[in-house]
């Protein structure tokens, strides 16, 4: 369990988007750009090795940031022979932005606070006493009929509640607000029951962001 007091109150951050970090979830993610490369050095010296994900707002520019994002913990690094490296980012907690902070490193840094998200600290799984598995299987089997896509359905129909709806949540190929929506959900039947609606809505051929 990571302790509130072991949580800094100034991160960086990368505003990324579509990509969804969830706490106790893990997130691979390729670095290359000069900015996010000096961030993740900066990020190594650290003790915490803390990285916000956050999503911009879907406007020209993607300047403004949502106020909610989710921080994870650099686990894994490897470096290619041209200087890119390959990391996994595993989430500690949610956090909400207080404000941008001005600087002179390449990357974008906020101010923020952990209070709310005691939950995500948790180094326990969370469950969903209301999941119909059997009905949720069988959404999920028209939806990926639907996409064509091939599933590994013996290792979707094992994984423990959390790691089926976190893990859903984060690879599906939604949009900015739709994966915010995920995000913010306060609890695991709430992200469940969000993610349902947007399955919905896409097997019934709808467009763009389900949630305004």
């Amino acid at each position: 369990m990571t302790r509130l007091t072991d949580l800094p109150d100034l991160i960086p951050v990368f505003p990324l988007p579509g990509a969804l970090l969830l706490p106790r979830a893990r997130l691979p993610l390729h670095i290359f750009e000069p900015r996010y490369l000096a961030m993740l050095e900066d990020a190594l010296k650290t003790q915490t090795r803390l990285i916000g994900m956050i999503q911009p707002y879907d406007t020209p520019g993607g300047e403004r940031l949502h106020q909610i994002g989710c921080a994870g913990r650099i686990t894994q690094f490897s470096e290619t022979e041209d200087g890119r490296y390959m990391i996994t980012l595993s989430g500690i907690s949610r956090f909400r932005m207080v404000d941008e902070v001005d600087g002179f490193a390449p990357y974008r840094r906020c101010n923020v606070v952990w209070d709310g998200f005691e939950r995500d600290r948790d180094s326990r799984t969370e469950s969903d006493s209301g999941f119909d598995r059997r009905s949720f299987m069988g959404l999920l089997e028209r939806f990926f009929a639907s996409q064509e896509l091939t599933v590994d359905w013996p290792t979707l129909r094992d994984a423990e509640d959390e790691l089926l709806i976190n893990s859903l949540s984060m690879l599906l190929d939604l949009g900015c607000e739709d994966k915010q929506a995920l995000l913010e959900a306060p609890s695991l039947q709430t992200r469940r029951e969000t993610l349902v609606t947007l399955i919905e809505y896409a097997l019934r051929g709808g467009e763009g962001d389900v949630m305004q």
